[in-house]
């Protein structure tokens, strides 16, 4: 939908704009709420079972618009890394001619990582 709306503003739109207003559309009470809930549960067996289930599944070998991730334990058992090398929201905003925006998509998992309240996200 994001993209759908990028494609029908003039050019040029500024990106920390095109970022507030994702975030905005994008974090509602629903959302925030299930943020919370899902924090409370992150790094938990069913959370590590699901990671480790998504990064065996490899999705984007077969839909180009979705994710391929490596699964990382930390050593001491403190958590984890998820390292995509695939992801279907930039293969798609490529598609289309939206690279600009691709942050203000990406600025999005750090803002419901702060709602979640229980881990550290970071993009390298």
């Amino acid at each position: 939908m994001f993209s759908a709306f990028c494609l029908n503003l003039p050019d040029g739109q500024p990106l920390d704009k095109m970022t507030d207003y994702y975030r905005d559309s994008m974090m509602t009470g629903a959302m925030r709420w299930f943020c919370r809930r899902s924090g409370r549960k992150k790094f938990g067996k069913k959370d590590v079972d699901k990671m480790k289930r998504t990064a065996a599944l490899k999705a984007a070998d077969r839909n180009k618009y979705s994710w391929n991730m490596e699964y990382l334990p930390y050593p001491d058992g403190a958590g984890y890394e998820a390292r995509f090398d695939r992801c279907g929201i930039c293969t798609l905003m490529k598609e289309l001619g939206l690279e600009a925006y691709i942050p203000a998509m990406c600025r999005l998992d750090y803002t419901m990582s702060e709602a979640g309240k229980t881990d550290v996200f970071v993009r390298n």
